[in-house]
């Protein structure tokens, strides 16, 4: 055979057999490092000590920048030693979403049982769940969009606001009792299937008696607020992790409560925008709890 056509073929060999491994190889390698293959979602549950139904969440570390919590409401954002209060019996499935490099992400649950519910964390609110005729009938719509521009329908166990734009908005409220310097908590699982433009949802706990036709402004608790940075972007969960309206007595983002006096109080729901195009935002599970 001729010595060059000899030394041609080997050396095409040679880079046949070298391309093969490096492809072989490359399938075994994290082609982008700067983002995590695996991400270990897993977690422990400690019960807290002397506190009834309240369980601390402990996210393993490793290769976990942030985790999000769901405990049958939808994620929302959370520490990853995050304490949970499930004050009533049942049984909760804990899904922990753990986000590392890249915004790769890994999932765990855990169930917790709960055997009784916490007596003195009982749900002040009548209706919460808008199951019946007989809970959407707790709740008194404000009349701040006589047009019905803005209005509130309840179906599928929530209640959902449409909201045209134009400045129209509407609320709804129920009283409530409250003892003097006892701590509250108020939540809700509220979503939305799109960003928000122009758009303000806000709860208040005043003392204030609701007026129809009249804006309730009296101590706002906690809210969703495009303005302050929330609500941009398709969400579903518990307010208390989702909002960043602050608190007006506290001054920073929380959904705690007292009052300097016992007596009846209005839990007031009130929600708006500026802009045409936005999606219904739908609530469920309204909740005000003794902490």
């Amino acid at each position: 055979m001729n010595l060059n056509i000899y030394f041609r073929k080997s050396v095409y060999l040679m880079l046949a057999l070298a391309l093969g491994t490096l492809n072989s190889c490359s399938e075994e390698v994290n082609e982008n490092p700067l983002v995590a293959e695996n991400v270990d979602a897993s977690f422990t549950i400690t019960p807290v000590a002397g506190a009834m139904n309240t369980y601390l969440l402990t996210a393993q570390p490793v290769g976990v920048i942030s985790s999000k919590w769901d405990t049958g409401d939808g994620a929302s954002p959370g520490k990853m030693n995050q304490v949970i209060s499930l004050p009533d019996a049942g049984t909760y499935t804990v899904t922990h979403t753990a986000i590392g490099a890249g915004a790769a992400m890994g999932t765990s649950s855990q169930q917790i049982i709960v055997a009784q519910t916490d007596p003195a964390k009982g749900n002040l609110v009548q209706g919460g769940k808008f199951e019946t005729p007989a809970d959407i009938a707790k709740w008194t719509n404000l009349k701040l969009s006589p047009s019905g521009a803005a209005f509130w329908s309840f179906a599928n166990n929530s209640a959902t606001i449409h909201l045209p734009g134009g400045g129209a908005q509407e609320g709804i409220y129920q009283a409530i009792e409250v003892v003097k310097d006892r701590e509250y908590t108020i939540d809700m699982t509220i979503s939305c299937p799109s960003g928000l433009n122009e758009t303000w949802f806000e709860v208040f706990a005043g003392k204030t008696v609701p007026t129809s036709g009249v804006e309730y402004n009296d101590n706002v608790v906690m809210g969703i607020s495009t303005w302050d940075g929330c609500g941009t972007s398709k969400f579903s969960g518990r307010l208390s992790g989702i909002g960043c309206k602050k608190n007006k007595v506290t001054g920073d983002i929380s959904n705690v409560v007292k009052f300097s006096e016992s007596g009846t109080i209005y839990l007031v729901i009130r929600s708006g925008s500026n802009k045409t195009g936005n999606e219904p935002i739908t609530i469920t599970k309204v909740e005000f709890r003794g902490k």
